[in-house]
């Protein structure tokens, strides 16, 4: 600490004196100079001790509270870093305590020295929820002052003192469609503040279900609620980065278009929350499949994408899909180019069965956003019997009668059915004659067996 002397002037002594006499004025001034400086002096020393303690004892408010941070000077014990302070507004708190993945619940140190534990506390006014990675604690009339949890506490951690939790997304489109896959995020608040720590996602669930509104005018009257998704702050699916506590939700909207109302679960150990969104209209997809089928291997099938112009951009579509034969062959397809309300596309005859068709449609709603959507499967049935006179070697151009069709195709099926039949007993032949085999064998062992004792036995009593 630097300290400047002050200078006061005085008189000099007369008459050879050794006591100086000082002027009344000049010396009240000198000492007023001296009790503003020291008292200057103090106060900045009180000053700065004052922070320090108030930083070691932070009190807890509605919002969050960093733990004090050890110097390794001013505190050698780093569990007594842990501390915070608990000031007489608060009735009731709830604190999440961020740990170490798997290691065992904190311990709360009260201002007089008692502990609350897991496995120890007044269940009227002590609420405990423990997991892997967190604890959550509700205390009703907390003690007032300064507290200290002890355990294996995550380094940078804070103290979350949890107040009303509750999420803000934003509004879901104007125009949406059945099969449509929506992108929505969403930031989480406690209170009035957005809640920064990345360990929050291990205590919380945030899960939407849209309900039906029960409006006989749509399709979804009566329908029950539909769990849509759950919002991920992973980095995975259209979630983009990792712990930037932005949650993302991937809305698959596959199905019954009508009036529905979206509602978003924050769920809690010790509490729910719920955001209640205005009703939306789902409306049906704008894209049909018809399918002209051919019964001939010599033509193909003909696909038509048939788009309602109502509500859609029919000139911005693009198609990607895939045809799946009756053997499981798949064909994948796109169609890039092409305008109007119609796009077609052929599909090769391979043989009779079930074939399949999948389609995903790209566009451009009438107000300008784009989408992406699923089209309903489709599928079609090209029958056999389209085909007996062919497989019979009968001609194709309507010189057979159908009458004379039917009995070709009654004798090709008795005549399956004759075959079938003397394949069933030669069959039986066989095993007959298989369980024969086994028996004489069987028979021929046991004979041999027998023999072999008797010969032994005779040739024992021979001997003796």
């Amino acid at each position: 600490m630097e300290i400047n002397l002050i200078a006061c002037p005085i008189k000099k002594p007369q008459h050879g004196n050794f006591l100086w006499h000082v002027p009344h004025s000049i010396l009240v001034t000198c000492l007023l100079m001296l009790v503003i400086y020291s008292g200057a002096l103090y106060a900045d020393n009180n000053a700065r001790f004052t922070n320090t303690d108030t930083k070691s004892t932070s009190p807890l408010n509605k919002g969050t509270v960093e733990y004090y941070k050890s110097d390794n000077i001013t505190n050698q014990i780093p569990y007594f870093d842990n501390r915070f302070r608990i000031d007489s507004e608060l009735d009731e708190i709830t604190m999440i305590f961020y740990r170490k993945s798997g290691s065992r619940p904190v311990i709360l140190v009260r201002p007089d020295g008692s502990k609350i534990r897991v496995n120890g506390f007044d269940v009227e006014k002590v609420q405990w929820y423990d997991d892997r990675t967190f604890d959550m604690i509700k205390i009703k009339k907390p003690m007032v002052g300064p507290w200290q949890a002890i355990g294996d506490i995550l380094p940078e951690s804070q103290i979350l003192v949890v107040s009303d939790v509750k999420i803000a997304v934003e509004p879901l489109p104007d125009i949406i469609f059945s099969g449509e896959t929506l992108k929505v995020t969403g930031r989480l608040f406690n209170g009035e503040q957005a809640i920064a720590s990345p360990h929050f996602k291990e205590v919380v669930k945030l899960d939407v279900n849209f309900y039906s509104t029960n409006n006989s005018a749509y399709e979804n009257f009566g329908a029950d609620a539909i769990k849509i998704t759950s919002f991920r702050d992973d980095g995975r699916g259209l979630d983009e980065y990792v712990n930037d506590n932005v949650f993302t939700g991937e809305f698959v909207m596959k199905f019954s278009p009508g009036e529905w109302q979206p509602v978003y679960l924050v769920k809690l150990p010790m509490a729910t929350r719920e955001l209640r969104q205005e009703n939306i209209l789902l409306h049906k997809t704008p894209i049909t499949i018809e399918v002209d089928v051919s019964n001939t291997p010599d033509e193909s099938h003909i696909m038509n994408l048939v788009i309602d112009p109502t509500l859609v951009d029919e000139n911005s579509l693009v198609f990607q899909g895939k045809i799946t034969f009756p053997d499981r062959q798949i064909e994948p397809f796109s169609i890039l180019e092409g305008k109007g309300s119609k796009r077609t596309e052929d599909i090769t005859y391979t043989e009779p069965g079930i074939y399949r068709i999948n389609v995903s449609a790209f566009g451009q709603t009438r107000t300008g956003r784009e989408f992406r959507l699923v089209v309903p499967e489709v599928t079609f049935n090209v029958e056999a019997t389209d085909l007996v006179p062919n497989v019979l070697g009968l001609d194709n151009e309507g010189s057979t009668s159908e009458e004379e069709k039917a009995q070709a195709l009654a004798e090709a099926l008795e005549q399956e059915r004759i075959a079938a039949l003397a394949a069933q007993q030669q069959a039986q032949k066989e095993k007959k004659a298989q369980t024969l085999i086994i028996i004489v064998a069987g028979n021929t062992l046991i004979i041999v067996l027998a023999l072999a004792a008797f010969l032994f036995m005779r040739k024992k009593k021979a001997k003796s």
